[in-house]
């Protein structure tokens, strides 16, 4: 009997330790494909879970644009063809690992066959992810993966939660699954004219009704996956709480206030081994929280020089990481830019492309204020990685940022971020009080240009007159955690919830 009551206590002890299984389908992830942010999630977050309670997958498109040196890491599965609008498309399966996380991969040259990820034809976009998204649905009996959740990321996967409860819920191997759909920006929403729509999805017109797929005159992907989802994620507290209002809602407000109860922000983190100034390859000097008031500076005099700008340790330098777009407040920049350059005590260096109008702006003023002006309309890991070690400070005035990642980065590395009071920037930057001492950057509420300069001055005020309070600034900075394991705790807490 003793025997029996042990045997039933360790049970219950190990209750907790059943194997939760999760599946992440998304258009890209880390490291085999990325455009943005959204990689970086989805290839980082599922490293980061317990794996003696959580094996987590991930589902992605086999993009002919991925390198030859990932796709070498795939193997071949097995393939089967799917009835797709009317045709029998054939649905290829490859397997790789990675850091212990087991990738699988949808293989299709008719839909897959691009130069990058996406194109500018929609239509071509809504059957490229609609495939996908019923193909990561039908493999899962074949690969002999049941999960209990499936994790959808943005209007590429939004078809899968409504799938998941129309036509796949008939068979007995998918019952009782649940999805959530996270939200990482809310502008993209996969929309077309009803009769394509339907036409691509398969659905019948039960689900173009307004308060499913239909919107307006149109379908909209991400609507569904919203409407069908068992629970809805975005990537901040106060994005979740932005995207019930109308400004930042597009049109989606009224949806994400009737299921604010399944509602909730997580803030994103960044890869802490990739992101480390003590250990990063592409910096030329690297530091600590411990050494940097004498080891930061020696990467912004490289940066000076390999850059063409005045060679100067004491002038405050700032860095802007960004697409060129009115999404990230360029607007304001751009206004500001020629008040800033004449009068201010500072160097700028910009990295980045986008609209052409901030290209050939930023070019201009490299060209007027050159030595303290430097303009890198392109992109490059091993210069923004530059940038973030050698600049005092960081410009991010966003229109609106659902997370934000350059902010994260700039903390970690002892750069002092300067952004406006909005999404996961108002989440994660703490505004500097000199009267208590306390923050790790500084920020403007209103999207305004003369607010944003203002604050600019302010932060030079004190990079000039108080380097002590600057120093402590960063520290305080430095000493922040946003690694992924924080964001991997509030996952899984979710998950738990969700499954019982």
């Amino acid at each position: 009997m003793g025997n029996g009551l042990q045997a039933i206590r360790v049970l219950f002890e190990e209750g907790i330790r059943i194997m939760k299984n999760i599946l992440f389908v998304a258009s890209e992830g880390v490291p085999f494909i990325k455009t943005g942010g959204l990689a970086d999630v989805v290839g980082s977050l599922p490293k980061y879970y317990d794996k003696r309670y959580f094996d987590a997958r991930i589902i992605l498109p086999k993009y002919m644009c991925i390198s030859d040196t990932m796709k070498s890491k795939m193997e071949y599965r097995t393939h089967f063809y799917m009835d797709f609008m009317g045709q029998q498309e054939y649905v290829g399966v490859l397997e790789a690992n990675v850091d212990g996380i087991i990738y699988y991969f949808i293989d299709n040259e008719k839909f897959f066959n691009g130069y990058r990820p996406y194109s500018d034809n929609v239509v071509e976009e809504l059957s490229k992810f609609v495939f996908f998204s019923k193909a990561a649905l039908s493999i899962l009996p074949v690969v002999g993966f049941r999960p209990d959740i499936i994790h959808c990321h943005d209007w590429q996967t939004g078809i899968i939660p409504v799938y998941l409860k129309e036509r796949f819920a008939q068979g007995e191997f998918y019952r009782g699954i649940k999805s959530i759909m996270t939200i990482h920006n809310l502008k993209f929403q996969g929309i077309y004219d009803i009769k394509t729509v339907q036409y691509i999805t398969g659905l019948d017109n039960s689900y173009f009704q307004p308060d499913k797929v239909g919107f307006f005159k149109d379908g909209n992907l991400l609507k569904g996956g919203l409407t069908y989802a068992d629970a809805i994620t975005t990537v901040s507290d106060t994005y979740a709480e932005e995207i019930k209002t109308p400004f930042y809602g597009e049109k989606l407000d009224g949806l994400l206030n009737a299921r604010k109860m399944d509602l909730r922000g997580i803030v994103n983190g960044i890869d802490y081994a990739e992101y480390n100034p003590e250990t990063d390859k592409f910096i030329t000097h690297n530091y600590t929280a411990g050494n940097f008031r004498k080891e930061k500076v020696k990467n912004k005099r490289d940066l000076q020089r390999q850059l063409g700008l005045e060679e100067n340790d004491k002038k405050m330098m700032i860095g802007i990481v960004s697409r060129l777009t009115d999404q990230k407040g360029m607007d304001l920049v751009a206004y500001i830019m020629d008040e800033m350059c004449s009068k201010d005590a500072v160097q700028l260096v910009v990295l980045g492309t986008g609209e052409e109008q901030y290209e050939n702006m930023f070019r201009h003023f490299d060209w007027k204020y050159h030595g303290k002006v430097s303009a890198n309309i392109y992109y490059s890991e091993e210069l923004s990685h530059r940038i973030y070690a050698a600049c005092d400070a960081f410009l991010m005035p966003s229109l609106f940022e659902p997370c934000g990642l350059s902010q994260l980065m700039s903390l970690r590395y002892g750069t002092v971020p300067i952004v406006r009071e909005t999404g996961g920037l108002k989440d994660t930057v703490q505004s500097y009080n000199e009267f208590e001492n306390t923050g790790t950057g500084f920020s403007f509420a209103n999207y305004n240009a003369h607010e944003m300069l203002s604050t600019i001055r302010y932060a030079e005020r004190i990079y000039y007159d108080r380097k002590r309070d600057w120093n402590k600034i960063i520290d305080r900075g430095m000493a922040m955690d946003f690694s992924w394991g924080a964001s991997a705790l509030k996952y899984q807490a979710m998950y738990d919830w969700m499954i019982g």
